[in-house]
């Protein structure tokens, strides 16, 4: 799942996961495990009141690199 990120359609940042599971627009939201619980846990909860699936990755490197960028990232998520 996690190689889906280079090609789908995404968002990375706590923010626009945010925004995005608000407008009900995400498929599957991927948090790392390394990320401060601050930025991941709210994402999760929202997550679980939405029904939306999560992924968990080991670390905000590796996320980040899933999505193309040059810096980690605590949050992603695949739009659908």
């Amino acid at each position: 799942m996690l190689s889906e990120l280079k090609t789908a359609s995404k968002v990375t940042g706590a923010k626009q996961v945010t925004r995005a599971l608000k407008n009900g627009s995400v498929r599957l939201v991927f948090l790392a495990q390394d990320a401060d619980p601050r930025v991941t846990d709210p994402v999760a909860l929202l997550c679980q009141e939405q029904g939306v699936e999560i992924e968990t990755v080991p670390t905000m490197t590796e996320l980040g690199a899933a999505c193309g960028i040059a810096v980690g990232s605590a949050v992603a998520a695949i739009l659908g």
